[in-house]
């Protein structure tokens, strides 16, 4: 007679755990909703500060949810490419086409091509999104422009 109070005990566990999965999944894909279709301004890259704006232009990225894609200026080329939101704060940019002008300051866009090819996570606090690596410290961060 035991037996039937620990299966009970087990199925209720299992039902409670998986309630907690789907809200999870919920709150991972409104944080996903929140960072796409959103014009971000870049204001530091690993670590420094970037200026409003760089050779004229405001640096930036959009991530475009209906295919999959992102834009950014660093203040000089077009950047391109694509990007996969796999889950739990996970980013993933895949490098396409861009432009290949030189300007003055490339240090930017060169720092930001970079950050985007290695990133591989993001944070969201408020109106401000971090693209980093693993656990270390930002590689660029970002706010969000109204």
């Amino acid at each position: 007679m035991k037996h039937p109070g620990y299966l009970t005990l087990i199925v209720c566990l299992l039902a409670l755990s998986s309630c907690n999965i789907f809200k999870n999944s919920h709150s991972e894909s409104k944080q996903a909703s929140v960072i796409t279709d959103r014009k971000w301004q870049l204001v530091e890259l690993a670590g420094k500060p970037v200026a409003n704006q760089v050779n004229g232009k405001i640096p930036y990225i959009l991530l475009q949810q209906n295919n999959g894609r992102y834009v950014a200026s660093s203040g000089c080329n077009g950047l391109g490419g694509t990007f996969t939101l796999p889950g739990y704060g996970r980013i993933k940019f895949t490098q396409g086409l861009s432009t290949k002008m030189y300007c003055e300051n490339m240090e930017i866009e060169n720092g930001l091509s970079k950050a985007l090819t290695i990133a591989d996570n993001y944070s969201l606090d408020g109106n401000n999104l971090s693209i980093n690596k693993a656990r270390m410290a930002p590689l660029a961060r970002f706010k969000a422009v109204e």
